[in-house]
């Protein structure tokens, strides 16, 4: 297949494109750092024919959406909407990728029936996206896979996340790591992993779809602590205090039974892709 890849330079974009690669695909990368802004209608012109369109384009830091979420609403939903008119135009399949948008659960493991919740301005987003593309599945009858992805994490992740706050401030030696609350689980799937699932939606039948990406499992931020320090070269202290965080959720666990159904499957172990960080940063 042709297949566009908006945030091809970002973190899950660069594994989709390399998942992509070894399946033999061609990949049109599309990324702001390339000077390609999906928010300008302009882009919808630019793109060639393609096949699938992974649209990965989109803000993401929960706390950021606070601070200014004009610019996730405007980013988020003109990205998804330039998207889904490059799809209209070349009768392409839309790979959406949403996020974790259910809320405090009601049930556990959380599957795709579960109600949505906005919890905040970031999930707010994700939702009405998804609103979008399931208007255009309606009304042009486009393909639609929309993909809604737990915790990720992986090797090269950067930012204000979990994990790899913690992995930063391990780098610049620290021995003692400033933590908010220990209780919160939640369910991390491997970057790899999301990659798979990513591209195994790229190219199956079915005209409209939403799938869970998770590992089924979940996990405190307290064992994430002793999971690393279990192995690390050099132990270091972590001491957790409340957290401020608005609306946190106690628990995440989610179902990707859906998923299976297609094939796919959860390869890489939370404490396998813990060492995989821990030896990619030589700690």
């Amino acid at each position: 297949m042709k297949v566009a890849v908006s945030g091809s330079e970002g973190f899950i974009g660069r594994n989709v494109c390399k998942q992509l690669l070894i399946d033999g695909h061609v990949i049109v990368p599309l990324d702001i750092t390339n000077g390609i802004d999906l928010c300008d209608s302009k882009v919808i012109e630019q793109v060639p024919e393609i096949d699938c369109f992974i649209h990965l384009a989109n803000l993401v830091y929960v706390p950021d959406s606070y601070i200014n979420p004009e610019k996730f609403y405007r980013v988020n939903y003109l990205t998804t909407l330039n998207a889904l008119e490059v799809c209209r135009r070349w009768n392409a399949r839309l790979v959406y990728v949403s996020s974790y948008i259910y809320g405090a659960p009601q049930y556990l493991p959380v599957d795709e029936a579960h109600p949505v919740f906005p919890f905040n301005p970031y999930a707010q987003t994700k939702i009405i996206c998804e609103k979008l593309c399931m208007g255009y599945h309606r009304d042009f009858g486009m393909k639609v896979s929309i993909m809604r992805p737990f915790n990720i994490y992986g090797v090269g992740q950067k930012g204000k996340l979990l994990i790899p706050e913690i992995i930063g401030q391990l780098k610049e030696g620290n021995t003692f790591v400033q933590l908010k609350a220990a209780k919160p689980r939640r369910d991390y799937i491997s970057v790899v992993d999301v990659a798979k699932a990513i591209v195994v939606c790229s190219k199956i039948s079915i005209p409209f779809g939403t799938y869970n990406v998770c590992s089924g499992e979940s996990v405190s931020v307290r064992e994430i602590t002793e999971i690393i320090n279990r192995h690390l070269n050099k132990k270091v202290e972590f001491v957790f205090s409340a957290s401020d965080r608005p609306n946190e959720v106690d628990e995440t666990r989610g179902s990707c039974e859906k998923l299976k159904g297609l094939g796919w499957q959860p390869t890489v172990s939370f404490e396998q892709g813990i060492i995989d960080i821990l030896k990619s940063e030589d700690l």
